[in-house]
């Protein structure tokens, strides 16, 4: 119970320091958001009246207590730029990113763990090398390139998708999985590429175990100190590296959807950015720390299921 209070508590801490931070960051960059909404021809009377109604003529402490204070409440503010609520915002672009999300997982997982296995099996081996080339090559180019190399090759040439089109999953499934594919697979290819490697490291590193040459000893067939033994023990420092690389896939997901034109989260942050809607801006910032900070503390919890004798200090 001591350590998931203390995890949760360093969550709640970590929240209230990437809010204050992002408010912080966001204040204090030159310019002003009255002026840019009223444009440069607004009276001194106009942007004072603006100044008020957005609470930009208070200091920023109590700017802060206060935005701080209604986002606890749920309440995000109103876009400058939509002139909608955020919280309406996020919430009509979110299933788009949490589609492309789960999506990138599913991919890293179920090829991650036989790549990686196989990767440690057949090392030293052409076959082995091929996998590490391969590999390389994947962790060498980001995703938005491999987004830009999938439109020309699936979306110009083999005419899979239309490039910067976009169907919902109401309107057609079918579609939506279409367009879905490639960005997802943009975004999971490198992560694939990391975490294979990062298997195929913890694997050849156990097979120098103790354990291994006893079990060897014994008799046991490789294939069985593989799968019952060695997996087992690899599997645990991958579920931390899974909990780091929720991030990567959010930050990823930033720019493959710029790339591939899909409405979701990371394009309307960027949207946000160009149009200095600090309340957007603001709000998915914490919104994309808290998913990231959450995932982690999620990986730390299954780390400890998997191995009761692992304590993972906050």
């Amino acid at each position: 119970m001591k350590f998931y209070l203390k995890k949760l508590l360093t969550l709640l801490l970590t929240m209230v320091l990437v809010s204050l931070m992002a408010f912080a960051a966001f204040n204090l960059i030159p310019g002003d958001p009255a002026q840019l909404i009223l444009g440069t021809q607004a009276t001194p009377a106009a942007l004072a009246e603006l100044h008020q109604k957005l609470g930009l003529d208070k200091s920023m402490p109590e700017r802060y207590a206060g935005w701080l204070w209604s986002l606890l409440h749920g309440d995000m503010g109103t876009s400058l730029q939509y002139s909608r609520p955020v919280a309406e915002l996020i919430g009509s672009r979110l299933p788009v990113t949490a589609a492309l999300a789960l999506l990138a997982l599913l991919m890293i997982f179920t090829v991650s763990v036989p790549v990686g296995v196989l990767t440690a099996q057949k090392r030293g081996t052409p076959l082995g090398r091929l996998l590490d080339s391969v590999t390389m090559l994947n962790i060498s180019m980001p995703g938005f390139f491999l987004g830009i190399l999938f439109i020309w090759v699936f979306g110009l040439v083999l005419r899979f998708f239309s490039p910067g089109g976009y169907v919902s999953w109401e309107d057609d499934p079918a579609g939506f999985l279409r367009y879905m594919i490639f960005p997802s697979l943009a975004v999971a290819l490198p992560n694939i590429a990391v975490s294979s490697k990062f298997l195929r490291s913890a694997l050849v590193e156990e097979s120098h175990a103790d354990y291994v040459r006893t079990a060897v000893s014994k008799g046991l067939s490789r294939h069985i100190i593989l799968y019952r033994h060695m997996l087992k023990n690899a599997l645990i420092p991958f579920l931390t590296l899974s909990g780091m690389m929720v991030a990567e896939i959010f930050s990823g997901s930033i720019l493959i959807e710029q790339v591939f034109g899909i409405p979701g989260v990371g394009r309307l942050l960027i949207s946000s950015i160009l149009s200095r809607d600090f309340p957007l801006l603001e709000s998915l910032v914490v919104y994309i720390a808290f998913l990231v900070v959450l995932a982690n503390f999620a990986a730390d919890l299954l780390l400890q299921a998997a191995d009761p004798r692992i304590r993972v200090k906050p």
